[in-house]
């Protein structure tokens, strides 16, 4: 049995609303892609990159954990723990958003 978390909760990891955060929030400057030659797909449309929270490990290895979060093929940004904790999560859970946009907890393989 799987426990689920909700944008916000300190146990999310998953996709996160890029609004406010800077390079200074980012674990990397730089987005990580792990299948370069797919996020451009030659019609000369590029895919944005999404902001992801994953567990501690994920982001040094991605290459083994982009699949559980389907984002090999576009590139990413991770954001920092503490930022997430004491920032964005604090804020979101003060607003009343609707909290869709799926995500989990997931192990630190």
């Amino acid at each position: 049995m799987g426990v689920t978390f909700q944008l916000g909760q300190p146990g999310y990891y998953g996709p996160i609303n890029p609004s406010g955060i800077g390079l200074n929030q980012l674990l990397y400057p730089q987005p990580v892609i792990i299948q370069p030659g797919y996020w451009n797909w030659g019609s000369g449309r590029t895919v944005q990159p999404i902001y992801l929270r994953v567990p501690p490990g994920h982001a040094k290895n991605w290459r083994k954990h982009c699949q559980r979060y389907q984002a090999c093929n576009r590139p990413v940004y991770f954001v920092q723990d503490s930022w997430y904790n004491d920032a964005y999560g604090s804020r979101y859970r003060q607003k009343p958003y609707d909290n869709k946009g799926g995500g989990g907890k997931h192990d630190d393989d």
